[in-house]
């Protein structure tokens, strides 16, 4: 464990991350369910949850304060799922909210492995394994440099994991929200997976990705952060050191904000 940190330690002095004034002191992660999968078709793979880990251990080391949103679906997806097994939406989207808890549970154990220091809040309560949202405890949580990851969405049916990270990131004073995609390095005029021809995004303003309807995220989660001011940097978690070169202000995926 040791070992780990002081490697840790050592490669961001070597990258000269260490003592400089980084761009954001307290960050929103979303990480989507789907990251989770690694090679596999259905459930929590741990290879992508020790790197996933790893890279918000680097930055934790930094003094950040950081908060985690977790999707679900890995493991069962509210809107798809629910209409295969003849459920209603509100009774698949409380499916979906406990596969989040799930998966936030798996991230909490290997943060710890790692020796950070974390809480997981869910919106739903079950206080035999996690507490529930409390705004101001998450705040403290934080300010005693213990990483949070908020579970179970909004806690409300009808809203993604989306809206829930823009909403959390809004009551925790969160000076930017960072999405991790999968082999998306940012947002792009259209599926670059599918249309060879998409164009990428450097810059691009909330409006825009509205009025476009742009898939990269849920429009209420860009509209409420559109609303207070949060930044959103949508960027590819499988390369390496992305949070950090993200703090270091260098150019990473794409960034989502008002520029006028």
């Amino acid at each position: 464990m040791v070992l780990i940190g002081a490697i840790l330690i050592r490669n961001l002095k070597k990258n000269n991350i260490m003592g400089k004034d980084l761009k954001y002191k307290k960050i929103l992660l979303k990480i989507s369910g789907e990251a989770l999968l690694g090679e596999q078709e259905f459930g929590i793979d741990p290879k992508p949850v020790e790197m996933i880990a790893t890279e918000i251990k680097k930055a934790h080391d930094l003094g950040v304060q950081i908060a985690v949103v977790v999707g679900g679906g890995n493991i069962f997806r509210g809107m798809k799922n629910s209409s295969k097994l003849g459920m209603d939406r509100a009774s698949g989207d409380y499916v979906g909210m406990l596969a989040t808890v799930m998966n936030a549970i798996a991230l909490q154990s290997e943060l710890r492995k790692l020796g950070v220091s974390c809480r997981v809040q869910s919106a739903i309560t079950m206080n035999k394994i996690a507490e529930p949202y409390i705004r101001f405890k998450a705040i403290r949580h934080l300010e005693k440099n213990r990483v949070v990851i908020f579970a179970a969405g909004t806690g409300n049916p009808f809203f993604t994991t989306d809206t829930a990270a823009a909403l959390r990131a809004a009551e925790i004073g969160a000076e930017a929200m960072l999405m991790a995609k999968n082999g998306v390095d940012g947002v792009y005029s259209d599926d670059p997976r599918i249309n060879p021809e998409a164009k990428k995004f450097d810059k691009i303003t909330y409006d825009d990705v509205i009025v476009k309807g742009l898939k990269v995220m849920d429009l209420t989660s860009c509209s409420l952060c559109k609303q207070n001011n949060i930044p959103i940097v949508v960027f590819d978690f499988a390369l390496e050191n992305s949070i950090i070169n993200i703090l270091d202000n260098k150019d990473v995926g794409t960034l989502v904000g008002d520029f006028s």
